[in-house]
């Protein structure tokens, strides 16, 4: 019997929603003492994306003929020994032991909290309840407690095994998909769990895709990585394997993918390549999937890269109902960049409600709450495409199609299992 479970239209399960009040706490007035909230590169966003998916009603306990859509579950911090499964002792120590104040520069240097990773008051906090959140909702998928799980507070996907990069700190992506690949099928004991991690981010996921690439390799792995991102000179991070792949590199891994997109990439463009993204998963055929939802390739987004929308053909909104309710297999969605926070707002809120199959239409007024005055000028829960020029022209898109028919086909090969 096959261990993936289909996901179609409504879940036989409510949908795990990663929530607490230590995560996201509110002890005075001010968004100050928010734990998720303090970090330096989105102050308060994690507090107004909660609110307003509060505000919308989305987690109330549904009653009557009505199935209950969501399970807010409440997350444990990570424990030292869920941390080392994948971070260095010495970064760990150093990390959580240090006050803002009171560091030597040299070693916080070596363990890249400065610059965009600067050290701040609350960063143990921050760190075990970040990568304890991402891992209560990895259990909470392994465990059947639900089919889908969402924890917007991860997704931290630059943080490396000893470093800290890219406004990261912990590597709660890494750790989930140890965790999951580690994961005995209960209907197929003997059978080892794939793993596919699809990051929709901005920003190649460097961190992710280096901790399981295998460079040369010619056997099945058991975590594919694909990244969907914008690659161009001196563009963080700086990665080989940001690039397209190239499958006569000796050094190509089939289970270690990138499409990287010009400037301008909007819903055409991802509408475009989304048949390779269908392909890659119909040859590995996970058993669960992760997707990192950064926001920063978003229209209205600083970055001001990507002019990619919430809604329509092609959109973020759309790839995410693909995958929640086509894509068979149990699914994790985290978060990650973006730095709009109203926008990071509207979309995870728009998001979770695809996720439990109640979509909010994007013309809906942003609830009268606290946050309210946040969302102006429009008021609405919509994060539509602005007038960037879309610069993947058509002989690009042929480029990465003729590229990834090669990709495909060694990937399908390698899925095969040897005949004796």
């Amino acid at each position: 019997m096959d261990s993936r479970v289909e996901s179609t239209g409504l879940h036989a399960r409510p949908v795990a929603y990663i929530f607490s009040e230590d995560l996201v706490k509110v002890s005075t007035s001010t968004y100050e003492s928010i734990i998720s909230s303090r970090l330096p590169s989105n102050r308060n966003r994690s507090l107004l994306v909660y609110s307003l998916v509060h505000a919308y009603g989305l987690l109330a306990t549904c009653t009557g003929q009505e199935s209950q859509r969501f399970l807010v579950v409440r997350p444990r911090p990570a424990g030292q020994k869920e941390l080392l499964a994948y971070h260095t002792r010495d970064y760990l120590e150093y990390v959580m032991n240090q006050s803002s104040d009171a560091q030597n520069l040299l070693e916080a240097s070596e363990f890249g909290l400065e610059d965009d990773c600067p050290m701040f008051h609350g960063i143990k906090d921050y760190i075990t309840l970040v990568a304890g959140a991402t891992l209560t909702g990895a259990a909470a998928i392994r465990d059947d407690i639900s089919d889908v799980a969402i924890c917007w507070d991860g997704g931290r996907h630059h943080a490396k095994k000893a470093r800290a990069s890219g406004f990261c700190y912990v590597a709660d992506c890494v750790l989930a998909i140890l965790f999951l690949k580690r994961t005995i099928p209960s209907t197929h004991p003997l059978k080892k769990p794939r793993v596919m991690y699809l990051d929709l981010d901005l920003h190649f996921s460097d961190a992710v895709s280096q901790a399981f690439n295998k460079p040369g390799s010619t056997a099945a792995a058991q975590i594919l990585t694909l990244s969907i991102h914008h690659a161009a000179p001196g563009f963080f991070p700086l990665s080989p394997l940001a690039s397209l792949p190239d499958v006569d590199d000796p050094a190509f891994d089939p289970f270690t993918l990138s499409v990287p997109l010009k400037a301008g990439a909007s819903n055409k463009t991802f509408l475009r390549i989304w048949p390779i993204i269908e392909h890659v998963k119909d040859i590995f055929r996970p058993d669960f999937i992760i997707v990192q939802c950064g926001l920063d390739g978003l229209a209205g987004d600083p970055m001001a890269t990507f002019n990619w929308s919430l809604g329509g053909e092609g959109s973020l909104g759309w790839c995410i109902h693909r995958i929640i309710h086509e894509w068979q297999g149990k699914k994790m969605l985290l978060g990650g960049g973006g730095y709009n926070t109203p926008n990071a707002a509207r979309a995870w809120t728009y998001l979770t409600s695809v996720a439990g199959g109640i979509p909010l239409s994007l013309d809906a007024d942003i609830p009268e709450y606290s946050g309210y005055l946040r969302f102006k000028p429009s008021f609405t829960l919509d994060v539509p495409a602005g007038n960037m020029q879309d610069q993947n022209t058509e002989e690009y898109f042929q480029t990465i199609e003729a590229t990834y028919e090669g990709i495909l086909s060694i990937l399908g090969s390698r899925m095969v299992p040897p005949t004796l």
